[in-house]
């Protein structure tokens, strides 16, 4: 146990009991615990395994490389359709947590073992993405957009163009390209304040 991660258990409160079980049930798999984008981060050699983290209705638990994981107990879940590798395997009680330890620790195995071959994804290029007419003819208009457009990382890119294909209605995508110009302009990812 890494003291640094202790108050995120303390922290996580109607998850605090689910999360505590996690993190003994991935420790016992001899990952290192660490503390990674305010989250535990369990490591094998330096390398992102699995981490804990809790939302609203559930606590998970994400496999970096959940993609690349069996999955015999159809367990795994894509968390949006637009994340390419990492999986979740989500709980809402403690019960399942202890019914699963012995599919869990499976799993996280597997993933160790995944990371030790040096697996990898293909993941899709943001040029197989599609670009809503709508903002491509903005980007065909304005140079300085165009310019701070490519300069973001692929995954802003792909951000702005999941989010501008989003709506059935044209007027609804141009409007949230209008009022996304700023943070693309300066150089902002949809998440960025």
């Amino acid at each position: 146990m890494n003291p640094k991660v202790d108050w995120y258990f303390a922290k996580a409160g109607k998850w605090e009991k689910e999360t505590r079980k996690l993190r003994t049930i991935v420790l016992d798999c001899g990952l290192t615990e660490e503390l990674k984008w305010g989250c535990p981060c369990y490591t094998s050699g330096k390398k992102n395994i699995v981490l804990i983290h809790i939302f609203k209705d559930y606590c998970a638990l994400l496999f970096f490389k959940g993609a690349l994981l069996k999955d015999p107990s159809s367990i795994l879940i894509q968390q949006t359709k637009n994340v390419q590798v990492p999986r979740q395997i989500r709980f809402t009680n403690a019960q399942e947590i202890d019914e699963l330890r012995p599919i869990l620790k499976a799993y996280i195995s597997e993933a160790i073992e995944v990371e030790k071959a040096g697996l990898k994804v293909e993941l899709k290029k943001t040029s197989e993405y599609p670009i809503p007419e709508e903002f491509k003819n903005m980007l065909d208009k304005n140079r300085s957009l165009k310019k701070a457009f490519i300069a973001l990382t692929p995954g802003r890119q792909r951000g702005y163009i999941y989010y501008f294909s989003q709506p059935k209605l044209a007027k609804t995508r141009e409007a949230r390209v209008e009022k996304s110009i700023p943070q693309i302009l300066d150089g902002k990812g949809l998440d960025d304040e």
